[in-house]
């Protein structure tokens, strides 16, 4: 009965020993008497009692490794404090095993020299305008050597850049200035497009109002030339018909009369004027036969 027992448990120990099961996402080394025999998938795997067994375990997921913060100098020797952190993940769980007796170790110092490398290349400004070109080329240069221990590095990214004090300060004071700058090339611009407005107003309105002007006299000489035309087409009748009566028997006595008529009315209006002085015609003799003919007309007229 001992014996069976015995069996049991050593049975059970042999079956324990014997199978393992390997979560997702995860790969186990496995090492057959001290030597390297293979990597243990995902799923159900059978080993040898006593003679396989597993060395080392790693997880294939992206691993997010915080890089310690580091002092690095620039290439006009301004001092930079620098923190970030590394994204990289376990491909060929061999290497992982062998290729590095810490390839985290391995990675975060890696990155470290390589960060202070690539910063010291460039100058103060350029450092936080080009974070970019910096976190590619940690992540190149990283990468070519943690080929050799399993790792691939996806990406860095830098987390913080911070100047010394006084940095900080003569940053702060030039942004302060570039605002006002800005401010004053604004509101100076404002002054400018203001008188632009209100020379292009007062422009339009000059203009405008000669064109009013010019309208005006337009229509005051079109209504003037109107005027004359109608006074000289109403001449132009009167005479016509003037020259029709004169045409008529009796036209011609009739006009001498009238002639005569308004010299006697001219003469009376001179004489009944308060002057001591009156001008007479030289051709007075004239003006008495057209007088005498004008009075035997009427005569006439009467009979």
């Amino acid at each position: 009965m001992e014996i069976a027992l015995v069996i049991l448990i050593v049975a059970g120990i042999f079956i324990v020993r014997s199978i393992q099961v390997v979560p997702q996402q995860n790969a186990w080394v496995i090492e057959r008497l001290g030597k390297y025999h293979g990597s243990l998938t995902p799923g159900l795997s059978f080993l040898v009692p006593f003679v396989d067994r597993v060395a080392y375990k790693h997880s294939l997921k992206e691993i997010p490794l915080d890089v310690p913060s580091q002092v690095c100098i620039t290439r006009d020797n301004t001092q930079l404090q620098v923190d970030g952190i590394l994204y990289f993940q376990v491909t060929d769980p061999m290497r992982a095993s062998y290729g590095s007796s810490n390839y985290i170790v391995a990675v975060t110092q890696l990155a470290q020299t390589s960060l202070r490398s690539v910063i010291g290349k460039l100058e103060l400004d350029k450092t936080f305008e080009e974070r970019d070109i910096i976190n590619a080329q940690v992540v190149a240069a990283i990468d070519e050597a943690a080929l050799n221990w399993g790792v691939k590095v996806l990406r860095y990214e830098i987390k913080d850049l911070t100047p010394p004090k006084e940095i900080l300060h003569a940053m702060q004071s030039q942004i302060t200035a570039e605002r006002e700058k800005r401010a004053l090339i604004a509101a100076s611009e404002g002054r400018k497009q203001e008188q632009i407005n209100i020379a292009t107003g007062e422009r339009e309105a000059f203009i405008a109002r000669s064109e009013g002007e010019k309208q005006a006299a337009i229509n005051n000489a079109q209504g003037e030339a109107s005027a004359i035309m109608a006074v000289a087409e109403a001449n132009a009748k009167a005479i016509e018909v003037v020259a029709l009566a004169i045409r008529q028997p009796g036209g011609e006595q009739a006009v001498q009369l009238k002639v005569a008529e308004k010299a006697v009315e001219a003469y009376s209006s001179v004489a009944n004027k308060a002057t001591t002085t009156l001008i007479v015609p030289s051709n007075m003799t004239e003006v008495a036969a057209l007088i005498t003919s004008a009075m035997k007309m009427v005569q006439a007229n009467k009979a």
